[in-house]
This record gives structure tokens, sequence and C-alpha cells, in this order.
């Protein structure tokens, strides 16, 4: 696999290959990040080839202070938030968020086909309170709370990703996680110390 860099580089002078390959290395993330966003697959995937074309478009735009994917994930993020505002929706996300800062803690959660009916309901019923919750975030909360929890980003990345002061991330963070624990806890759902948001 080529460096980034240089792929990069290639592709600004107009070589399609050299940006398929970006495009193959990135389609997973930019698309889940979509989706989590979304909470369509029909839409994430119209808004994961947008944000594709916006790169592909303002290449060279591009000036390599932050990484192509950061650049991308920006680019991303932003188009699904034109879209959402557009739809005025808040739709479900399909996932399952943790609410601490554990680097372990934040992988999206996968249905094991092991589980027993009783604790398959009872993860499902958990997911569905924090879809809810997340529903009532702004669309600017949402946004930073996935890209710190289900994307694994560092304060500093958010920042560069959004175009903002990295204060104002970790702050924007705090609010969320606060706004989503006292939506939960309104519904009879903060499930135990491991969910609590710190």
């Amino acid at each position: 696999m080529k460096a980034e860099w240089e792929l990069v580089q290639r592709a600004k002078q107009g070589d399609e290959e050299s940006f398929a390959a970006l495009v193959e290395q990135n389609q997973g993330r930019i698309y889940n990040l979509a989706l989590r966003m979304t909470g369509n697959p029909d839409d994430a995937l119209e808004l994961s080839q947008e944000a594709f074309l916006n790169a592909w478009k303002g290449l060279g735009k591009f000036q390599g202070d932050s990484s192509f994917a950061t650049w991308l994930y920006r680019l991303t993020s932003n188009v699904c938030i034109d879209f959402l505002r557009r739809e005025k929706r808040r739709s479900a996300l399909s996932m399952t968020i943790s609410l601490d800062d554990e680097e372990e803690a934040r992988q999206a959660e996968l249905p094991d086909e092991r589980f027993s009916p009783h604790v398959e309901a009872e993860r499902r019923e958990r997911q569905e309170a924090l879809r809810a919750g997340l529903n009532t975030l702004s669309a600017e909360h949402r946004r930073v709370l996935i890209l710190r929890e289900l994307e694994g980003l560092s304060y500093g990345e958010i920042a560069q990703v959004l175009g903002l002061e990295e204060g104002t991330v970790k702050s924007r963070i705090a609010r969320a996680r606060l706004a989503l624990r006292n939506y939960l806890k309104k519904q009879g759902n903060f499930f135990d110390s491991s969910t609590s948001i710190s």
C-alpha cells in the first residue's frame, strides 16, 4: 500500500488511480461515520460518495496540515450536518455508545448470537434508550459525541475536523454527555456504574 502522502500528491496532479486508492483506504470508516450520523444506510452511502466527490474537487485546497483521513472526516461530517439540517431529521443511530472516556469502551457493540434471549433483549433495550437519548441532542452535540466515542478521535483531532478550538470541543462533549445522562436518568434507563458519564 502506497503512503497516503504520496497518493495525495499524485491525486492532486490528476491521477485518478491514486485517488481511487485513497477512497479504498478510507471508504469503510467514512461510510460508518455517515451511517452513525444519519442512521440510514442509503443516505450514508449517498453522503459518503458526496464527501469523496467533494474531496476530489477540493484536492487542490488540501494543504496537508492534517492527515487526509482527518480532512475526509471533516468533509463527511459537514455533508451529513448539511443533510440533517436540510431534511430536519433526527433519525435513529444504529449503535451502542459508551458513556465514558476509556479507550477500550469506545467500540460499537456488535450483536452476539450466543447471547440468551433475555440478555439480548436487555442489550436491545439499552441500545434503544441510547439512540433515543442521542436523538434529543443537537446535531452539533451529537456530532462531537460520535467522533469522540465511536470514531475514537482525540479532542485535538475533533477540533481539526470541525474547525473548532479544543476547549470548545471539550465543552461540547461535556454538555452532550450531561444532557444524555440526564435524559437516561429521567427515562429510568441509567443502567449501572459502567455506563456513567464522567
